[in-house]
């Protein structure tokens, strides 16, 4: 089973939809200079849902969309679905939006609390954490999930009983402009290409 990172915001059509596409571009772009042999579904999957199901079956809001096409990701397929605990209980990664929605996430299953970040303030805590005393990166399915683990348990461990700031939530850009849903799209980028900076550092030395 791939290492599996569950995106969460409110009605899963703005927010969660540009992180989830956008994490898969990263890591695609990454992968290829890594191992361009290599299947990132065998490695990672990045999947979204909303708290509420409002857009339940929609697609993802035209400006997230285009978004996420600017930077080179594809929005094809995309659906809105409601957050279930079976979707909580699958992920080895959580990241929510606000912290208002991570403590929804406490809520439905306590024991998820160690794997539920908020994502602006897991982009903080990224920059502190001891990359060299994770296992070895690698782009075989038990190798890669095995740093993943052991980065997720460290990321919590730097985390301890820190709160999140105001200033880790990201805004809801909901029936505002493209260049709201830019800064948004932006700030989702900085955090996201950080973790995939620990998950698959840069592309090894030829032999």
């Amino acid at each position: 089973m791939p290492f599996t990172v569950l995106h969460v915001c409110m009605g899963n059509i703005c927010r969660s939809p540009m992180a989830e596409r956008l994490l898969v571009l990263a890591a695609s772009q990454r992968l290829a200079k890594a191992d361009p042999d290599a299947d990132l579904g065998d490695l990672l999957r990045s999947v979204s849902a909303g708290t509420g199901g409002w857009h339940e079956g929609e697609e993802m809001n035209p400006p997230a969309a285009r978004q996420i096409t600017l930077r080179g990701g594809s929005p094809d397929g995309f659906t809105a679905r409601k957050l279930t605990i079976a979707q909580l209980d699958e992920a080895d990664l959580i990241l929510t939006a606000t912290a208002d929605q991570s403590d929804y996430v406490h809520a439905l299953v306590p024991g998820a609390a160690a794997r539920t970040f908020v994502l602006g303030h897991l982009g903080r805590l990224l920059r502190d954490v001891e990359l060299k005393a994770l296992p070895p990166a690698g782009v075989d399915p038990e190798t890669f999930a095995a740093r993943a683990a052991a980065l997720v348990a460290a990321l919590d461990r730097l985390r301890g009983e820190t709160e999140p700031q105001p200033g880790d939530d990201l805004d809801d850009p909901w029936g505002r402009g493209d260049q709201t849903f830019q800064r948004i799209a932006d700030d989702i980028d900085e955090a996201l290409y950080a973790l995939v900076d620990a998950l698959l550092p840069g592309a090894p030395r030829p032999a």
